[in-house]
């Protein structure tokens, strides 16, 4: 009974954290389902996301400190979002205004909510991470995934080198969260697949209303193949790895954070 209360407990937590992307996904559903007046539907999502985003920084759900870091994700997730599009990895087929060489403002957003996500399940959980690795490691291993987005077409595609890597750097990282006062943990890299995997499922929800297409799904949608899990997977780990980072150069002094062998919080 305890521990049905604990996963129902855990399951609400993980809810509140995904209030952006739940807001996301219903204004795509919405739009989709009821065309709004005046504006294309992307902009009329462009307007929800920063009226959303303002409203959680003004109401207290999210810090300065948090906003910052979700502006970072924002402009990293639009500067992959023009070279994909560019190069034909998928496309969004609508008109609107608040398009820049083919991508809409709005997806900035939902690479965004992925940032408030993790800054919202970090304080609501009470995250920690034990034996975090040094700078040396970490910092250009997230370089080399986020850059590999790009350069694999080009060369040769690393990404499963680089998912060897994360097992390798991470293979002592346990993260440890508390729910209802009592802490438990599990391996860092257990919970990247987990994220990603549910990233995946709501990849598809966001396809199914017309959030962007894939080449296979320009005739009629289609689920997205299950390899894409392996991308989203990446995105994550680099997600995850800057705002940790980010936290321990803020939270941590620097004798601290040089061990690597303390609690981050």
């Amino acid at each position: 009974m305890k521990a049905l209360k604990q996963l129902i407990r855990f399951g609400w937590e993980q809810a509140l954290s995904c209030l952006f992307p739940v807001v996301i996904f219903a204004s795509l559903a919405i739009t989709q389902i009821i065309p709004l007046p005046f504006l294309p539907r992307y902009d009329w999502l462009l307007i929800i996301c920063v009226l959303m985003q303002l409203w959680m920084v003004r109401s207290g759900l999210e810090t300065r400190d948090e906003l910052k870091v979700i502006t970072l994700f924002h402009l990293i997730g639009l500067a992959l979002e023009l070279f994909k599009v560019h190069m034909g990895s998928w496309s969004y087929p609508e008109e609107g205004y608040s398009k820049i060489f083919g991508v809409p403002l709005y997806s900035g957003f939902m690479y965004a909510s992925v940032a408030s996500y993790l800054c919202q399940a970090w304080r609501r959980l009470k995250v920690e991470l034990v034996k975090w690795p040094p700078y040396f490691a970490v910092v250009p291993l997230a370089a080399a995934i986020y850059l590999n987005f790009f350069t694999h077409h080009y060369s040769v595609d690393i990404r499963w080198w680089l998912s060897g890597l994360v097992i390798i750097v991470f293979w002592r990282t346990w993260v440890i969260y508390e729910v209802n006062g009592t802490r438990y943990r599990m391996p860092l890299a257990l919970s990247f697949v987990l994220i990603g995997f549910f990233i995946w499922i709501a990849e598809n929800i966001a396809t199914f209303f017309g959030a962007w297409t894939y080449p296979n799904q320009t005739d009629a949608w289609s689920i997205v193949h299950l390899g894409k899990v392996s991308s989203w997977l990446l995105l994550v780990i680099v997600s995850f790895l800057i705002v940790a980072t980010l936290k321990q150069v803020k939270e941590q002094s620097p004798t601290k954070a040089e061990t690597g062998e303390l609690f981050l919080g």
